[in-house]
């Protein structure tokens, strides 16, 4: 459609996740009307917590999300990574003047908020709702047949995006042959010494890893990550003995873990294109990586919002798509990059890891670049931190 022409611009949405809620709200408020389609029956997510550092935290102010985000996010002294001895091996000071900012929020308590600032914009959310395909027309296709043409056509249906599939936009999707149990458990003295509560701790023994994350005044978020080959540690319920054993100083912790839970693999998914004529992929479905740098919320928020952005009054939306992945595909892929390169020491020996993880700890230049990546910010730029 022509930049002039009376008609507000329609975009159909699959999925009702970080990433299309956050295109959804970001196109809705430069005048377009939106619906986003979820095939769940209701709007509900998975019960973790999420890290969003600066960059998402941005993005979050420009769309009116920010109060309601974070109104009962916990906002943590350090970042620490310990080995099995529970000896410290890195450390990277956040939230303080001159530091980065990192939050940490309960996911639910995110896609609420983004739902409730598309709502008050005028965004038509449907449940059960399942988009099974998409045209280069910018035509959205439903499981009952139904065809909604659009403007434009976001997939944000998730790392098995149907969209993305019937526009054969996949390059390679890779299992990382490791992954994690999520469970949210209420926070509870004890659980680590009173000196590490508030804090995000990371912790490692042979090739597991426990994630330690305060989500809220209340909430514990806990990720238990081995390989997917660890029948025994990838068992949900956790094996509580089992984890006891491998991580003896985290015994009160590890006692508490209740009967929830769920395991997800780990996954890295390249395209081909980001789009094809009037219809995109973004989120997992684009750009999944692992998250050991916690950005693959903030690489969605990111994302979402500069796509709106790039077609908002775009005389060609199929151009303006194009300019958009040029713009935010090498730094998303970078971050992507990065954090995979970070699964590599899951599979070194303890002694090893120790010794080179407490080297990069000592060094400020080093921990400098450690954030940058965490940042969204490739290593070797002058952007400030």
């Amino acid at each position: 459609m022509a930049k002039g022409n009376d008609r507000r611009r329609r975009a159909e949405i699959a999925g009702a996740g970080i990433g299309g809620l956050t295109v959804a709200a970001a196109l809705s408020a430069r005048g377009w009307d939106v619906t986003v389609h979820e095939r769940a029956p209701d709007l509900r997510t998975f019960g973790a917590g999420i890290y969003i550092w600066s960059n998402g935290l941005r993005v979050l102010k420009a769309l009116g999300a920010y109060d309601e985000a974070t109104a009962d996010a916990h906002v943590g002294p350090l970042f620490e990574t310990r080995d099995h001895d529970n000896k410290i091996m890195e450390e990277i000071p956040i939230n303080r003047p001159g530091n980065a900012r990192l939050i940490t929020i309960l996911r639910e308590t995110l896609t609420r908020s983004l739902i409730n600032v598309c709502r008050a914009g005028g965004v038509e959310i449907r449940t059960a709702s399942e988009a099974v395909g998409a045209a280069p027309d910018g035509t959205l296709l439903l499981a009952d047949g139904t065809q909604r043409p659009a403007d434009l056509v976001v997939g944000a249906d998730g790392i098995n995006s149907a969209v993305r599939d019937s526009l054969d936009l996949l390059m390679y999707r890779k299992h990382l042959g490791y992954g994690a149990i999520r469970m949210l458990i209420p926070r509870a003295d004890g659980d680590v010494a009173s000196a590490d509560r508030d804090k995000y701790i990371e912790h490692f023994s042979g090739s597991r890893r426990i994630l330690y994350t305060p989500a809220s005044a209340t909430e514990l978020y806990v990720a238990l990550c081995c390989a997917s080959d660890d029948e025994a540690a990838m068992a949900v319920p956790a094996d509580r003995e089992l984890w006891t054993d491998s991580f003896p100083h985290l015994a009160s912790l590890v006692a508490r873990f209740d009967d929830s839970g769920r395991w997800d693999a780990f996954e890295v998914v390249k395209l081909k294109r980001w789009s094809k004529g009037r219809a995109a992929v973004l989120g997992d479905g684009a750009h999944a990586m692992p998250p050991y740098l916690g950005q693959g919320g903030g690489c969605a928020l990111m994302n979402g919002i500069g796509l709106a952005a790039a077609v908002a009054d775009a005389p060609d939306i199929p151009a303006a798509l194009e300019a958009w992945e040029a713009r935010e595909r090498p730094l998303t892929e970078h971050t992507q990059e990065q954090s995979e390169r970070q699964g590599d020491m899951n599979y070194w020996p303890d002694a090893l890891r120790s010794q080179v993880l407490t080297i990069t700890g000592r060094s400020r230049e080093l921990a400098m670049q450690r954030l940058k990546t965490a940042l969204h910010v490739p290593t070797g730029t002058a952007e400030a931190i």
